[in-house]
């Protein structure tokens, strides 16, 4: 008998048990969908984000979603060329798997890892009568252009940025993560009504504020008498450090004060190099990532968090490590534009500061002034968690995607299985 299950198809680079951030959301959105009675496919890459050349476990399943790894592991060495081959490698395996799994009038969901998946997949889109919706993490080739990556400019980035925005405009849904990001896609043409926004997540069930109980991460890091600014996660190229290390200089000799950056990336050899040339070595404390069973007490080792975003990257990207700081109940400090999409959510939610990149006296200021006022930390850090607990909660960003997946699915169809 033919089934009228409803059928999703999720593409992605990384996924479960990948534990990066892009995969956890993408994991959690298949599991979600699969309990509540969708047909759901995994179509991913082969490797890790924090090991790119450790090959997955072809064997790790997650229960109702069928996973399907193609494609190289991506690190591919020093050279652009190797890495760009090995880069169409991947788009090329994700929509070949596509085609080979795929049934008309399937819904694929397709996330921005690789960066310009949805164009690769276009032509698939349209040869096998999908329902295309994009899922934009961060909007490229603007994304290069801004980081100074020569090919996301000039002739070719014009080529790329019509190509993006046909793949956008075919779709039958663009979800972004914030509202900033919302606007800009709105720029390129595309109907509002074919964009939605839906913010990311964490898991705030697991992630709760800090109990009464001594951490026991910041006795194993010999922080347990130290006022600690912390970050955790990947430091990538959309960063800005300069406001925060022009900070730390400024409170060299308050006594107590120490900077823990957890995780890796590509400006972290920089800090380091930084932070060894002005002296500043017995302040910062540097440690790899974490295991994902960790992550509830890393994030609650520092008193306050540090966020930050190149202003010319707003509406491109939105950091959503703001949400698991928020669910721990941190307060943050965001180096970002003061009218940024996490900066207004920090200012409407009083649950940190904004400060404008540059401003390093103004962030040893706050510092300064919120290790003298542990109530207000405390409020600040209620605050944010209160925020999370308001509807930026992990289950109603799931239920709003089911919504908005059954809005554009049309009616259930009885499908025979492919053969």
């Amino acid at each position: 008998m033919a089934s009228k299950q409803r059928r999703v198809l999720l593409v992605n680079r990384y996924f479960h048990p990948d534990t990066s951030a892009t995969s956890q959301i993408a994991s959690d959105l298949a599991a979600f969908l699969a309990g509540q009675g969708w047909e759901v496919v995994a179509i991913t890459g082969a490797g890790r984000y924090d090991e790119p050349t450790r090959r997955l476990d072809s064997e790790a399943v997650l229960p109702g979603v069928s996973i399907h790894r193609v494609g190289p592991l991506t690190e591919a060495g020093p050279s652009l060329l190797r890495r760009a081959a090995a880069a169409l490698a991947v788009h090329a395996a994700l929509a070949f798997e596509v085609w080979r799994r795929s049934r008309a009038g399937d819904l694929v969901v397709v996330k921005t890892d690789p960066p310009l998946l949805s164009v690769s997949l276009l032509p698939v889109v349209l040869a096998r009568r999908l329902r295309q919706v994009n899922w934009l993490q961060d909007i490229y080739p603007e994304v290069a252009a801004e980081l100074g990556v020569k090919a996301g400019r000039g002739l070719l980035g014009g080529v790329l940025r019509s190509l993006r925005n046909a793949s956008l405009r075919h779709a039958v849904m663009n979800v972004a993560v914030g509202d900033g990001m919302k606007t800009k896609v709105a720029g390129f043409g595309v109907p509002a009504s074919r964009i939605a926004t839906i913010c990311n997540w964490c898991d705030d069930r697991r992630i709760q504020p800090a109990d009464a109980e001594p951490n026991r991460l910041r006795r194993d890091w010999g922080l347990q008498d130290k006022f600690v600014i912390g970050y955790s996660g990947n430091l990538g190229r959309a960063h800005e450090i300069d406001t925060l290390i022009g900070a730390a200089r400024l409170l060299r000799d308050e006594p107590g004060i120490a900077f823990l950056f957890i995780g890796n990336g590509y400006l972290i050899p920089c800090l380091k190099r930084a932070v060894a040339d002005q002296g500043l070595e017995t302040m910062f404390r540097f440690r790899p990532y974490q295991d994902a069973g960790t992550l509830p007490q890393s994030l609650t080792v520092p008193d306050i968090h540090w966020l930050s975003l190149n202003p010319r990257l707003e509406g491109l990207i939105v950091p959503s490590k703001f949400y698991g700081i928020a669910a721990a109940g941190k307060p943050m400090i965001a180096v970002m534009a003061r009218d940024g999409e996490i900066s207004s959510l920090i200012r409407r939610s009083d649950c940190g500061a904004v400060v404008a990149p540059g401003d390093s006296v103004g962030f040893a200021t706050i510092v300064r002034e919120w290790r003298s006022r542990p109530d207000l930390l405390a409020e600040k850090g209620r605050n944010a968690r209160a925020l999370i607990d308001s509807g930026l909660d992990r289950l109603s960003s799931l239920h709003g995607w089911q919504e908005l997946l059954l809005s554009v699915e049309g009616p259930a169809k009885s499908r025979a299985p492919r053969p």
